[in-house]
Order: C-alpha cells, then structure tokens, then sequence
C-alpha cells in the first residue's frame, strides 16, 4: 500500500512539472550558457535523476529559475529533441523520452535486515509507564485546538523560556496540585529532568560552566544515569545516607546543593519526613545553597494525599524539575523547572537562542490539555489503574511468595522486593533467562555509599506500570516462578 502511494505521487509529480535542479557552475566545458544547460539535462537524464516520461518546467519558468535568457533553455530543449533524450508534443509539454535509458549502475547485493533483537516477554523494569494507556483521542484534540487557536507569531523564533500558555497552564496546575508556588516567569520548559540537569550543570548544547557548581549531594540510592551525567559534567556526586524516614539531610556539609525525590524516595520508597523537609530548607538558608527537587511520580500518590512540594516550603531555595514522562509518556519529552529568581536569567543564557527547544506545538497542546482538564482526568484514571496493579502485585506474592517484603507501594509507578540475603543476583539472572525483565536493587546504589551508614540490601526493583493491562497477568505470574524460596530454619529453631 505504502508503495502504491509513492508511485501515484511520482506519477502526478511527472504528469505536472516539479522543480528541477540543475547548478550549471559545476557544468564543465566550452561552449555558453546554452551549452552548459544542455550537458546538465543530458547528464540529468544519463544518470536516472530525470526519469523517463519526467515533464520537465516551461522553459519561461526554468530560465526565470536559472536566470537565463528564455531562448536559451528554448534553444536547449529544441536541441535535446533532436538527440532523442526529449519528447516535446502540443498541449503534453516537454518530457524526457521514454526510450531514454539511465545509466546502469552495478548491480548490488541487497543488504539482508538485521535480526531484531528480541525483547523480553514481560517487561516488569521501572521508570516507563503503560504505554498503551496515551490518551491518543483527547491528545489528538488539544493538538487541533492548539494548531487552530495557534497565533502567526508561534510559527517564528520561540522563546527559551517556553510558550507562555504552557507557563501559565502549568503555574496554575503546580500549584493547585503540588502545592508549588510560582508565577510563569519563573518557569522554564525543557526536555525532561536529564536536560534540567543538563542546562543547570554546563553540559547542554550551548556549553558553558553552568549555572550550579559541585559538589552536589545525593541520595545513596538514585538513577545511575543521572550520576554519569553529572560525572561528565564534572560534578563529583557526595552521597546521602538512607533510612527509613528518606534522606539523612542532618548529614549535609560543605555542599552548595542536595538532590532530592522527597515525594517518593526512588527507588526505596517512602516520602521524606517533615522534619527533614523543613531541615533542609533550614540549610539552604544558612548555607547560601539550593534544593533541586525531583517531582518524578509525585502524582501517583494511593493511600492518602498526595505530598506537596518542597518547593512551597522556600521558592528561593529550591529548583523544582517535573515532566511527563510518567504520567503521560516519554516521548513527548515535555519537562520544566519552576526556578528561584535568581537563576531564571543564567539558566535561559545557558539555554541559548537556538537551542534544540522542546516542539512549540507540542507545548501548545499540553497547555490545551491541562487547561481542558484532560490532564487531570487521565491522571485520576491512570491512578485507578496503576494501584489495582500495585494491589494485585501484592496480592500475588502474598499467595506465591508471602516469605518477600514489599515496600515502597504507597506511591510510584513501581515497588521494591526485599529478597534473602545473596538472593539478588541470581534472582535477577533466573529472571532473565525466563524473559521477565526487571532490576537488581544494587545497580541504583551509589558506588560510594558506605555499609555502616546505609546497610546494602538484597532486593529489585518491579515496574508495575509497564505491561498493558492484558499482559500484566501473565508477567507477575512469571515474577512469581523466579522469586527465591523462603529461608529453611535451621535445626533446633
């Protein structure tokens, strides 16, 4: 079907005359300009780029292109005629001849496809949510709304900041839902939270030294991928003890910035106590320094409310960096920081005037669609969905393996599975080779977390959130068969 298509639009483009190309600078030998243009065409035609039966341009419009003297081209095609490479008829126009045959390239040996790699046959990793979830129809709407409603000016140089119906769209939306506090000025739309760190650290497009300096506190657990952006961007990464109340904040030093996901500590679970949301703040004043807030799932919240914002703790000492990658997808890479003021103006230099931005009318359509309040119904609905799953989860190990924790299920997109100890790699690896794809808890320590301040656990890391629904049956029930078998007592106990 594709290629019926393509056949059709080349037939029309021949039967109506499309653009010809033709540089007679590069045309060498004697003769004028009459002549170059006559190689050209002869040269077009041998090589197969001007097909047999291409109608070429009028000759008034091909010398008004070329910047020549109509009776050239005229004198060009009289001559091509009369070799045979063209065909000029009354009311047809002037073709190239149908018996004008193209010079034969050698024949090559079709390239055989690579194999594609096969994926596993449950995918349980974290971070992506169900895919086959995209509210595509209420998308497709926004889209046509923001296309239409669109003014001239949006299909010009853009603002780094961001379109200002997205800023204003989302101030509001921030604010009623996570308690952010802000106006659209202090926002600033980017690609997602690895192009936030990008931008605040010096290691986007623009380049740069960055708007923030190391070292940069973490969380001893986290996402590697943010640490190897960092690394390469120089920042020497100092990470934070863990326990059950979220990060050790009492422990912060001569830092100038801590990361936090104190919504849902990732991957452990668990918000980060008030006192240590309020501690921490507390040091960001003293210090002179700054928060950077990880919103990652913040509105995925099943037991009780969702927690607010640090951020509303102290606009100016906190960054706050979302997007919606986990409530809607990935692929749209729409993201934002909600900014302290005084780093609003270094954070749109380093994001420079010709920055790869993130699409205007996609920002125009995530405007339309919070501003409809499809947003906040498909988060309300993917809520529902996502904790039946979080249930059924824990229904199914309740009954298959009643002998593994569960933690970190109140809020997220996925749960952390406490194994027996020297159970997490061979687990991980029997997982695999049964197809169910999931994550060791140990890849997400940082290398330099001590045992004495954060003990290592055995464990992984179970996305929820992945399969479609249909599928999400079959995968716990495979996660299930690869779990490890309850500890046997030892004699005497």
């Amino acid at each position: 079907m594709e290629d019926s298509r393509v056949n059709s639009w080349m037939d029309s483009a021949r039967r109506i005359g499309a653009d010809l190309h033709l540089d007679l600078s590069e045309s060498s030998g004697p003769g004028g300009r009459r002549a170059a243009l006559t190689r050209a065409l002869r040269d077009a035609v041998r090589s197969g780029r001007l097909a047999p039966g291409t109608r070429l341009p009028p000759y008034r419009s091909l010398a008004a292109d070329l910047g020549v003297a109509r009776n050239t081209v005229a004198d060009a095609y009289a001559e091509l005629v009369a070799e045979g490479w063209l065909t000029a008829r009354q009311g047809s126009g002037t073709r190239v001849a149908e018996r004008a045959e193209p010079l034969r390239r050698a024949e090559r040996v079709p390239r055989k496809a690579p194999p594609r790699a096969r994926g596993p046959r449950h995918d349980l990793r974290q971070g992506t949510p169900d895919a086959s979830a995209f509210p595509r129809a209420a998308w497709l709407a926004s889209c046509r709304r923001a296309l239409q409603q669109a003014p001239n000016e949006v299909f010009g140089p853009g603002d780094p900041a961001g379109r200002i119906e997205l800023r204003e769209a989302l101030s509001e939306y921030l604010a009623r839902a996570r308690g952010v506090r802000t106006e659209p000025d202090r926002i600033v739309i980017c690609s997602g939270f690895a192009h936030a760190l990008r931008l605040l650290f010096g290691q986007d497009r623009s380049g740069g030294g960055g708007v923030l300096r190391g070292p940069l506190a973490v969380e001893a657990y986290g996402l590697g991928f943010h640490r190897e952006l960092l690394a390469a961007a120089g920042v020497r990464t100092v990470p934070l003890p863990l326990d059950e109340d979220g990060a050790r904040v009492d422990r912060l030093a001569r830092e100038r910035a801590v990361l936090l996901t104190p919504a849902h500590q990732f991957p452990t679970g668990g918000p980060l106590h008030p006192e240590r949301r309020a501690a921490v703040i507390d040091w960001a004043r003293a210090r002179g320094g700054v928060v950077l807030e990880d919103d990652y799932d913040g509105e995925f919240r099943y037991d009780r409310k969702p927690v607010g914002a640090v951020q509303g703790l102290d606009p100016e000492r906190v960054i706050f960096i979302g997007s919606v990658s986990k409530s809607l997808s990935p692929a749209l890479r729409l993201g934002w920081m909600v900014l302290p003021e005084r780093y609003v103006g270094d954070v749109l230099a380093a994001k420079g005037e010709r920055e790869a931005w993130v699409s205007v009318l996609d920002q125009l359509s995530l405007a339309d669609f919070i501003v409809s309040g499809a947003y906040d119904r498909h988060v309300r609905r993917m809520r529902q969905r996502y904790r039946s799953r979080r249930d059924r989860l824990v229904a199914a190990l309740a009954e298959h393996a009643p002998h593994v924790e569960v933690t970190g299920v109140a809020a997220g997109l996925h749960a952390v599975l406490r194994l027996p100890p020297g159970t997490e790699r061979s687990t991980v690896k029997a997982a695999t080779w049964q197809g169910v794809a999931l994550d060791g808890l140990a890849e997400f320590r940082h290398p330099d977390a001590t045992e004495e301040e954060t003990p290592a656990r055995d464990g992984i890391v179970v996305g929820c959130a992945t399969p479609s629904e249909h599928a999400y049956g079959a995968a716990l029930e495979a996660l299930c068969g690869v779990l490890p078998p309850a500890e046997e007592p030892t004699p005497g106990e």
